[in-house]
Order: C-alpha cells, then structure tokens, then sequence
C-alpha cells in the first residue's frame, strides 16, 4: 500500500509489467485474510493514471481492455539472437554421452520443468508412436514445482506402461553441471513443447534462436496469436492430439537433418524479427516516451 501512496502522491511516471493476473490462477492467490485479499485487488495491477502498462501477450492487452478499460502496450519476452546459443563447443561435445544418448542415438529435447501444463506425456506418447530404439527423449527440467510429486509419477507409470525406460532420460541432474541450457540445445536434432497453457512460451523461442525444429501443441492463450501466426515452420498439434498426420510430418523432419536446418535457419531470422532485444528496444522506447 506504500508504494501505492508514493506513486499517488509524488505523480511520478510509472511503468508496471503486468503478468499472471491473480484471478487467473484460481484459489492460488486466495488469502484467508480478507486485508490480504483487498491489498492484492487494490495493487495489482497498479491502476492510477500515471501508471503505463506492459503486458507479455495479446490476452493480455484485451484482459486490460475489458476489464479496465486501459491501453496496455504489448512488449514479448524476448532473447538475445546476437549471442551465439545451441552450438557444439568442446564443454558440450559429450553432454547428451553423458546423459546416456549413444552417438548413433538421435536426441529430442523437453527443455521444461516437469509440470503438468507442459504436456510431457503427449512427447512420450510421441516416442512410443514413432517406433524408434534410437530415437530418445531427454526431458531436463526437475520436479521441484510439481505438488507431491503427482505428474512425475504419472509420467513414470505412463514410461513403465510403454516400456520406455531406456528412450526417456530426466537430465536434470546433469543440466546443472552446464553453465546455461545453450550446452543442451547443441546436439538436441529437435524439440517438443506439447503444452496445454502458457503466459508466453520463452522455451519456444529459446529453441528457435538454437535453430532447431520445434514441435508444439497449440497452447492456450497465447500460441497462434502471438507466435503461430508470425510463419513458424513448426509441426502443430491441437488439444495435445497425436494424429497420423502430425506423427509423420515430425517423423519426416527427425530424420532428415539437412531439413532441421533448413527450418531451424528459417525460423531463426524470424524469431530475429519479431522477439529479438531489438524488439525490445523499441517496444520500450514508447512505453517510456511520456
């Protein structure tokens, strides 16, 4: 309520990166304490009229529109596609060796935490539908943030049932000897990110600027109308489904490598373009012109 007061008081030009709106989250945000409840409906999102307001998606700026009737300026997450990311360097040459990829084994990377909302299983049902012995799947988040264990287990139950033990891999272990998630991209021939819902998606772009084939569900809200329709060459399932068609295309993409990198190229200049820290750059030059 303090800072409230100050930006009331002193009239002093602000800007709020609004994300996560607390009425999004159900009972999460929910306080037994009705003084609680009120300070977080009073302060968040900060509505005063010097107050500017970023927001990381397009649900976003109509959540703002409908709700309080505000212009929310729409800056993405954004990356730095300067820096030279997902690349094979002597630190990395044996990273997937160590995680227990062979080299003739062919690696796709779940490079998220493990959390319900990623759609994990939806990348094991994919390698199970493949058909593959050599195809692997290295998931290289932890289980941290995934209450009781509950989803990790699922995911253990659904690897038994198939008999995958050998063709996903939980990393997460070895991640944390890296220096970044640059080392797990570099020898990764594609990525999945089969999640149901996201704020944005920074393991997309993070996939793109490692110039590598991304396969993705179309997550809600975000996908199609912040990303998707941007000309990703992506494969892309809806409401997690793994038809026919969809398992060939990924098929015919995994085991062509000339075309990962054609695709991985392609997207990258596109990811340049409309997530880059040149983005950025100009997104917030406005928000901070009063």
């Amino acid at each position: 309520m303090l800072s409230k007061k100050l930006v009331e008081t002193t009239g002093i030009p602000i800007v709020t990166h609004d994300h996560d709106f607390h009425w999004e989250r159900g009972q999460r945000y929910v306080s037994v304490h009705p003084e609680i409840n009120n300070y977080v409906d009073n302060n968040f999102p900060l509505l005063l009229p010097n107050v500017k307001h970023a927001v990381i998606n397009t649900f976003g700026v109509e959540t703002f529109k409908n709700r309080f009737d505000i212009d929310a300026t729409l800056v993405p997450n954004v990356m730095d596609f300067n820096r030279v990311y997902g690349v094979p360097t002597p630190e990395n040459e044996f990273f997937l060796r160590d995680v227990g990829v062979l080299k003739d084994e062919i690696a796709l990377l779940q490079v998220t935490r493990i959390v319900r909302r990623k759609g994990i299983e939806t990348a094991i049902s994919l390698i199970d539908q493949l058909d593959d012995k050599k195809l692997k799947l290295v998931i290289t988040g932890n289980n941290n943030d995934d209450e009781n264990k509950e989803y990790y287990n699922e995911l253990i139950d659904q690897i038994h049932d198939l008999n995958l033990s050998r063709q996903v891999i939980f990393a997460a272990h070895k991640v944390l000897d890296h220096k970044d998630l640059s080392d797990v991209y570099a020898h990764g021939r594609a990525a999945t990110y089969f999640s149901t819902y996201e704020g944005f998606g920074n393991a997309f772009v993070e996939t793109v600027l490692a110039k590598k084939p991304i396969f993705v569900n179309n997550y809600k809200p975000v996908y199609m109308q912040d990303i998707g329709n941007k000309g990703f060459e992506t494969v892309m399932i809806e409401d997690s489904n793994l038809t026919p068609e969809s398992i060939q295309q990924m098929s015919d993409i995994i085991y062509n490598p000339k075309r990962c990198i054609e695709i991985g190229d392609y997207n990258f200049n596109l990811g340049k373009k409309y997530f880059s820290y040149e983005v950025l750059e100009e997104k917030l030059s406005q928000l901070f012109t009063f």
